[in-house]
């Protein structure tokens, strides 16, 4: 006879995300994301901020946003209760801290009632954090020692007023006012009735620490006329006190060089990450939309071989991460590990190549001062001023690359393998989310031919240059080798990085958009 046994219920983590800049995650919320079996988030949830939930892990979008309703708050509770009763991590991220004006407090009474374990993860608030990315500094000594956080919109099943706006009136530091937009007129004549200054410094900040952020300064008489002149929406946090004043000095992340520019990172997948975080920390919205994929050589058994004869190669040249990846993958399923390259010479193409290789406990001999096919060519052949003559020399490398290195090298003497490591397919990607990506887009980022080269088929293949409808932003490109793909490709192109890095990419960006170039 069998019994079955009831599976406990999971754990769920209460995680505030933050207000909006995914940086402003926790560390811990960060770690229990990587523990999730399932994820319930909300809209103001940054999208990046995924990144950090296993791939496995379920995603469920439970957004709320001006009044329109994904999920009510009694569908989240019993999705919540569901959830947790079927899985082991569960983690409700909620925009800022889940206890403050977030609702996690219901939420958590809930857990608690049904018997399921919760552990609460508080986020930097909106309250502190969407002042401070609007240059306000919430406290400030000589103008305000204290400060209330108010909500702005009350739950309307209430029969009693909640806030005590007549108090607030007298309150002698800086009230902090979210989710208060619909009712700002109504609120503001609220304190000005009760004895606050019209005068009174006062600021509104939408969409605050995004790259979306819009602010207006003014005071407590003038505010919400100036909200509706500029068109101000929610969600906005209000700010009234003295401190507001210290706005136009101190304002910083609205100054930020690509602020407020939707720029488009056509990266592979897993290597967009490191561009997406450099343009988002100069205040950009990156978007990205990979024109690239990654895959294994159409035959493997070339590339297989090359590693098992790695250490009967002069020189081993590697010209991209992507080539480095590959021949220590296959090394490792050999069983073998770096000493193998021990006797050759190992050229790299540039800073990004020579990282993933030291990575690896590699130490590169050549790298060319400026990182194209030709250059790389003249390092090598200068590095050996006895000639390559006899020389044998291994390119691992993407398949299907330009033949420039081997034809210049073979001319030298060397004997060269030219070595398919991989393969920069094309993705298959919608023409609606294209559409999307492309919508208010600024500029486009290509950091290789191929990035380019690739974009402009899939927009042919999903008919997006025929569509005098949709607006192609101009690009920038990675270095010459790029532009020219580029311009093949039917992009134009506005600007070029002097020095062909992902640094010297995002120089041209901040260059071109500055006005420098």
């Amino acid at each position: 006879m069998t019994t079955d046994v009831k599976k406990p219920p999971g754990l769920v983590y209460l995680v505030g995300a933050g207000p909006g800049d995914p940086g402003l995650l926790t560390l811990k919320g960060a770690e229990c994301l990587g523990r999730a079996d399932v994820v319930i988030y909300d809209n103001l949830v940054d999208r990046a901020i995924l990144v950090h939930a296993p791939e496995s892990a379920e995603l469920i979008f439970a957004g709320k946003e001006g009044g329109r309703h994904y999920m009510t708050q009694d569908d989240i509770n019993v999705l919540l209760v569901k959830k947790a009763k079927e899985a082991d991590v569960v983690v409700r991220l909620k925009g800022g801290d889940p206890f403050i004006f977030g609702r996690g407090g219901e939420e958590a009474l809930v857990l608690a009632e049904e018997g399921i374990p919760f552990e609460v993860v508080p986020g930097v608030s909106a309250t502190a954090a969407v002042p401070a990315y609007a240059g306000i500094p919430v406290t400030h000594r000589g103008l305000a020692s204290q400060v209330a956080f108010i909500t702005g919109h009350e739950d309307p099943t209430k029969t009693e007023e909640g806030v005590d706006w007549e108090y607030l009136a007298r309150f002698s530091g800086t009230l902090v006012v979210l989710m208060g937009v619909k009712r700002l007129r109504e609120n503001t004549d609220r304190l000005m009735a009760g004895g606050l200054s019209s005068k009174t410094p006062a600021a509104v900040i939408s969409r605050g620490a995004t790259p979306r952020q819009r602010s207006v300064s003014g005071t407590l008489g003038t505010i919400s006329d100036l909200v509706t002149e500029h068109g101000i929406t929610a969600p906005a946090v209000l700010v009234v006190g003295e401190v507001a004043s210290l706005r136009e000095d101190l304002a910083w992340y609205d100054h930020l060089p690509l602020f407020g520019k939707k720029i488009v990172v056509t990266r592979a997948s897993h290597q967009a990450g490191e561009l997406s975080d450099i343009l988002r920390n100069l205040g950009a919205q990156p978007v990205e939309l990979a024109s690239i994929e990654i895959a294994p050589p159409e035959d493997i058994r070339a590339a297989q071989r090359a590693v098992a004869n790695a250490d009967g190669y002069d020189i081993v040249v590697f010209t991209s991460p992507n080539g480095v990846r590959a021949f220590f993958s296959i090394l490792k399923e050999q069983g073998r590990d770096s000493r193998v390259l021990g006797g050759a010479a190992v050229a790299a193409m540039g800073p990004g190549t020579r990282t993933v290789l030291n990575d690896h406990g590699i130490v590169p001999d050549v790298i060319p001062d400026k990182f194209i096919a030709e250059e790389l060519a003249v390092a090598i052949i200068d590095g050996n001023p006895d000639g390559l003559t006899g020389k044998r020399v291994l390119l691992f490398r993407a398949q299907g690359a330009r033949m420039v290195l081997p034809e210049r090298l073979t001319a030298f003497g060397a004997l060269v393998d030219d070595v398919g490591a991989y393969r920069a397919i094309r993705p298959d990607v919608s023409r609606q989310e294209i559409i999307e990506i492309l919508e208010g887009a600024d500029l486009l980022t290509f950091t290789s031919g191929s990035t380019a080269t690739n974009l402009g088929e899939m927009f042919r293949i999903n008919t997006i240059w025929d569509d005098a409808s949709i607006t192609v932003p101009k690009a920038v490109s990675i270095g010459p080798v790029t532009s020219a793909a580029a311009q093949k490709a039917g992009f134009q192109v506005a600007a070029e990085a002097g020095e062909y890095t992902i640094p010297g990419l995002v120089q041209a960006l901040i260059r071109h958009v500055t006005g420098e170039s």
